[in-house]
Protein backbone atom coordinates (compact mmCIF):
# COMPACT_ATOMS: atom_id res chain seq x y z
CA UNK A 1 0.00 0.00 0.00
CA UNK A 2 2.81 2.19 0.88
CA UNK A 3 4.69 1.25 -2.14
CA UNK A 4 1.66 2.24 -4.59
CA UNK A 5 1.12 5.85 -3.07
CA UNK A 6 4.99 6.63 -3.26
CA UNK A 7 4.78 5.76 -7.36
CA UNK A 8 1.95 7.67 -7.93
CA UNK A 9 3.62 10.94 -6.21
CA UNK A 10 6.59 10.18 -8.48
CA UNK A 11 4.25 9.74 -11.24
CA UNK A 12 3.22 12.66 -11.21
CA UNK A 13 5.68 14.96 -10.54
CA UNK A 14 7.58 12.99 -13.36
CA UNK A 15 4.37 14.28 -15.79
CA UNK A 16 5.06 17.81 -14.08
CA UNK A 17 8.47 17.56 -15.45
CA UNK A 18 7.84 16.09 -18.60
CA UNK A 19 5.37 18.74 -19.67
CA UNK A 20 7.87 21.43 -18.07
CA UNK A 21 10.53 20.09 -21.06
CA UNK A 22 7.95 19.79 -24.14
CA UNK A 23 6.99 23.59 -23.03
CA UNK A 24 10.85 24.21 -23.13
CA UNK A 25 11.43 22.21 -26.25
CA UNK A 26 8.94 23.18 -28.28
CA UNK A 27 6.61 26.31 -27.38
CA UNK A 28 9.32 28.45 -25.88
CA UNK A 29 11.78 27.82 -28.61
CA UNK A 30 9.11 28.74 -31.13
CA UNK A 31 7.73 31.79 -29.49
CA UNK A 32 11.16 32.76 -28.71
CA UNK A 33 12.00 31.87 -32.47
CA UNK A 34 13.98 35.41 -33.80
CA UNK A 35 13.04 37.54 -30.81
CA UNK A 36 16.40 38.77 -30.88
CA UNK A 37 15.33 41.21 -33.04
CA UNK A 38 11.50 42.30 -32.44
CA UNK A 39 10.44 45.40 -31.34
CA UNK A 40 8.51 44.77 -28.96
CA UNK A 41 5.56 46.10 -28.61
CA UNK A 42 2.64 46.44 -26.35
CA UNK A 43 0.42 44.88 -28.92
CA UNK A 44 2.93 42.25 -29.35
CA UNK A 45 3.76 41.47 -25.69
CA UNK A 46 0.61 40.85 -25.01
CA UNK A 47 0.13 38.26 -28.40
CA UNK A 48 2.76 36.39 -27.42
CA UNK A 49 2.01 36.19 -23.71
CA UNK A 50 -1.39 35.07 -24.48
CA UNK A 51 -0.07 32.27 -26.52
CA UNK A 52 2.33 31.18 -23.94
CA UNK A 53 -0.34 31.23 -21.42
CA UNK A 54 -2.72 29.35 -23.85
CA UNK A 55 -0.35 26.86 -23.86
CA UNK A 56 0.37 26.47 -20.44
CA UNK A 57 -3.26 26.49 -19.58
CA UNK A 58 -3.20 23.62 -22.41
CA UNK A 59 -1.13 21.45 -20.97
CA UNK A 60 -2.59 21.97 -17.15
CA UNK A 61 -5.95 21.20 -18.44
CA UNK A 62 -7.01 24.40 -17.15
CA UNK A 63 -9.67 26.30 -18.97
CA UNK A 64 -9.82 29.95 -19.05
CA UNK A 65 -13.39 29.89 -17.96
CA UNK A 66 -12.13 28.75 -13.86
CA UNK A 67 -10.66 32.12 -13.78
CA UNK A 68 -7.11 31.20 -12.15
CA UNK A 69 -5.06 33.41 -12.54
CA UNK A 70 -1.84 33.53 -14.64
CA UNK A 71 1.02 33.79 -11.95
CA UNK A 72 -0.50 30.93 -10.04
CA UNK A 73 -0.56 28.65 -13.26
CA UNK A 74 3.09 29.71 -13.54
CA UNK A 75 3.56 28.39 -9.66
CA UNK A 76 1.88 25.47 -10.38
CA UNK A 77 4.02 24.49 -13.41
CA UNK A 78 7.21 25.89 -12.08
CA UNK A 79 8.04 28.95 -14.36
CA UNK A 80 9.94 32.06 -12.60
CA UNK A 81 10.04 34.39 -15.75
CA UNK A 82 7.66 35.39 -18.00
CA UNK A 83 8.36 34.63 -21.70
CA UNK A 84 8.34 38.79 -22.45
CA UNK A 85 11.68 38.66 -19.78
CA UNK A 86 13.33 36.27 -21.94
CA UNK A 87 13.03 38.19 -25.09
CA UNK A 88 14.09 40.84 -23.42
CA UNK A 89 17.50 38.87 -22.00
CA UNK A 90 17.99 37.35 -25.94
CA UNK A 91 17.80 41.02 -27.34
CA UNK A 92 20.18 42.20 -24.05
CA UNK A 93 22.68 39.44 -25.47
CA UNK A 94 22.09 40.14 -29.15
CA UNK A 95 22.90 43.70 -28.37
CA UNK A 96 26.18 42.73 -26.95
CA UNK A 97 26.79 40.44 -29.19
CA UNK A 98 26.53 42.87 -31.86
CA UNK A 99 27.99 45.70 -30.28
CA UNK A 100 31.27 43.73 -29.60
CA UNK A 101 31.48 43.09 -33.84
CA UNK A 102 33.68 45.19 -36.15
CA UNK A 103 32.49 48.11 -37.46
CA UNK A 104 32.25 46.65 -41.35
CA UNK A 105 29.37 43.69 -40.13
CA UNK A 106 26.07 44.22 -41.59
CA UNK A 107 24.18 43.58 -38.63
CA UNK A 108 25.94 46.36 -36.77
CA UNK A 109 25.33 48.58 -39.57
CA UNK A 110 21.62 47.69 -39.70
CA UNK A 111 21.53 48.50 -35.43
CA UNK A 112 22.85 51.69 -36.18
CA UNK A 113 20.80 52.53 -39.11
CA UNK A 114 17.98 55.14 -39.26
CA UNK A 115 15.43 56.10 -41.21
CA UNK A 116 16.14 59.33 -43.56
CA UNK A 117 12.77 60.07 -44.90
CA UNK A 118 10.58 62.72 -43.37
CA UNK A 119 8.09 61.39 -40.71
CA UNK A 120 4.12 61.22 -40.95
CA UNK A 121 2.25 63.55 -38.37
CA UNK A 122 2.10 62.34 -34.84
CA UNK A 123 4.26 61.09 -32.19
CA UNK A 124 7.10 58.84 -33.97
CA UNK A 125 7.07 55.08 -32.77
CA UNK A 126 9.40 53.64 -30.89
CA UNK A 127 12.29 51.87 -33.02
CA UNK A 128 14.27 48.39 -31.02
CA UNK A 129 16.74 50.52 -29.59
CA UNK A 130 14.26 52.31 -27.49
CA UNK A 131 13.19 48.55 -26.32
CA UNK A 132 16.69 47.90 -25.57
CA UNK A 133 17.27 51.02 -23.94
CA UNK A 134 14.57 50.40 -21.40
CA UNK A 135 15.49 46.92 -20.30
CA UNK A 136 18.57 47.90 -20.00
CA UNK A 137 17.75 50.56 -17.44
CA UNK A 138 15.60 48.05 -15.68
CA UNK A 139 18.77 46.17 -15.41
CA UNK A 140 20.91 48.67 -14.46
CA UNK A 141 23.47 48.20 -17.29
CA UNK A 142 25.48 51.21 -19.08
CA UNK A 143 26.02 51.54 -22.93
CA UNK A 144 29.86 50.71 -22.09
CA UNK A 145 29.46 47.28 -19.94
CA UNK A 146 28.84 45.36 -23.55
CA UNK A 147 32.77 45.28 -23.91
CA UNK A 148 33.13 42.91 -20.52
CA UNK A 149 31.03 39.23 -21.89
CA UNK A 150 31.40 38.28 -18.40
CA UNK A 151 29.73 41.63 -16.87
CA UNK A 152 27.17 42.01 -19.55
CA UNK A 153 25.84 38.20 -19.21
CA UNK A 154 25.77 38.79 -15.44
CA UNK A 155 23.86 42.15 -15.84
CA UNK A 156 21.73 40.42 -18.83
CA UNK A 157 20.98 37.43 -16.34
CA UNK A 158 21.97 35.11 -18.87
CA UNK A 159 24.23 33.81 -15.75
CA UNK A 160 24.41 32.63 -12.04
CA UNK A 161 25.91 35.22 -9.48
CA UNK A 162 28.54 32.78 -8.31
CA UNK A 163 31.52 31.62 -10.66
Amino acid sequence: MLGKSKTKVNFKCVVKERKLNIYNALIKSSLLYGSETWRLTENNKRRVEATEMDALRRSSRISSKERIRNVTIRQQIGLEETIIKETEQNQLTWYGHVQRMAEGQLPKIALKWTLKQKRARGRPKKNGMEGIRKAMNERNLNEEQWEDRKQWSLGVGQRRQTF
